[in-house]
């Protein structure tokens, strides 16, 4: 495991060479997890490595695919990847395309759980409990101790599969409500076993998948996890117990890095994102019953919260107090007086999403000018347009 080896008291810059973990990144910039939806047969295609070639052009350290499931029942969408021999070539092609940049690649893992497209997989999403999702109008089936260890060694298996195909890093997805986030969730997870009640058995899921990847592939390839800090929700997981979830998960030495987030998924999306919330253009590009869903309880469902630039990082803050392990800013990523900001509280990486979808250059264009910004504008429409089969990326690198 990586540990927090800058002096806090020097000035860092972020566009030089990092360390993370096993891996040797050309700055601390990295693309963030967005679900692409560019894979509508499950298998890598061109305009997917173009997605991500972009980006890596224009200079981040790392980009992140997104959403790569661990099993056939853990998928938001039923094209999304998942790790099967005959996704491998593509995979290999899409490594080798961002390598070719000079940026490395890291793979998004996990289980959607909750959140997995149920009715077009054909088989119920699973979750620590049963429980009714809103948006989808149906309930989520408890997953058996059998689920959990085959999830588990599923992560195992997405690890070693993405090392075949020359990814350099993975991150498990321990956010959003998907699977093993709704286990930390006491509003979600109220089993009455080993993996519910109590915050320690709530975190066992993810302690045991960050081992399973740390036994299966060693130190062949970074390995960082995407934790909630809180999910937005009463009732929900929250700062305190998250912070006691990153201390084991440091002291387990399964991680290189943390990336942290905040929001559900399932129940409270627009939590992560803020800005505004295009309730008419989702419901215009989901399929029923969501957006009979969206229609119905949309105003509810999806809030909207003011923006501003690091809008994660005074929650995340308490987390750099209380870790000396790498940590990941996520959160309003738009400028270089962000990411100075970001350094000089002892954040070793920044993550951008939305900043980079508007301009895949930005790194380049912050490198050359130090007043250089993003042009996104926060009104969430990318979202939208990525179910409707379009991209918010008006800027080419």
């Amino acid at each position: 495991m990586s540990t927090f080896l800058d002096n806090p008291t020097t000035r860092i810059d972020p566009f030089a060479p990092a360390k993370l973990g096993p891996l040797t990144l050309r700055n601390r910039v990295i693309k963030a997890a967005t679900f692409e939806g560019l894979t509508p047969k499950g298998l890598v295609t061109d305009e997917l490595i173009e997605f991500h070639r972009r980006p890596a052009a224009g200079g981040v350290g790392m980009t992140t695919v997104a959403y790569c499931a661990v099993a056939p029942d853990g998928r938001t969408a039923p094209g999304q990847l998942q790790w099967t021999d005959e996704t491998r070539p593509g995979m290999r092609r899409l490594t080798d395309a961002i390598h070719a940049e000079g940026a490395a690649v890291s793979a998004q893992i996990g289980h959607a759980g909750p959140v997995a497209a149920a009715k077009y997989l054909g088989t119920p999403a699973l979750g620590p409990s049963r429980a009714f999702r809103m948006t989808t109008q149906n309930f989520s089936k408890p997953a058996t101790k059998a689920d959990i260890a085959r999830i588990t060694e599923g992560h195992a298996e997405a690890a070693r599969r993405a090392v075949e195909a020359g990814f350099d890093a993975v991150e498990i997805h321990f956010g959003h409500n998907y699977l093993i986030s709704s286990f930390l969730s006491p509003k979600i997870n109220k089993r009455k076993d080993e993996y519910g009640g109590s915050l320690e058995n709530r975190a066992r899921f993810a302690r045991e998948a960050a081992r399973a990847v740390r036994d299966a592939v060693g130190d062949k390839i970074a390995i960082l996890a995407k934790l909630n800090m809180d999910d937005g929700v009463p009732g929900g997981f929250w700062l305190d117990e998250s912070i006691q979830v990153a201390r084991w998960l440091e002291a387990d030495g399964s991680l290189d890095a943390l990336e942290l987030t905040a929001g559900s998924s399932l129940l409270n999306p627009m939590y992560l994102f803020k800005g505004d919330a295009p309730l008419r253009d989702f419901a215009a590009v989901m399929p029923q019953p969501t957006k009979l869903g969206i229609q119905l309880v949309g105003k509810h469902f999806l809030r909207e919260y003011p923006y501003r630039d690091g809008y994660l990082l005074e929650d995340a803050k308490q987390f750099r107090s209380q870790l000396k392990m790498p940590l990941v800013l996520l959160g309003g990523i738009t400028n270089r007086a962000i990411i100075d900001e970001a350094m000089a509280e002892g954040f070793q990486f920044v993550a951008a999403a939305r900043a980079l979808l508007r301009d895949p250059d930005l790194v380049n264009r912050m490198q050359e000018d130090a007043d250089a910004a993003s042009l996104c504008n926060h009104c969430n429409k990318c979202m939208t347009a990525i179910y409707g089969g379009t991209h918010c990326v008006l800027r080419t690198a």
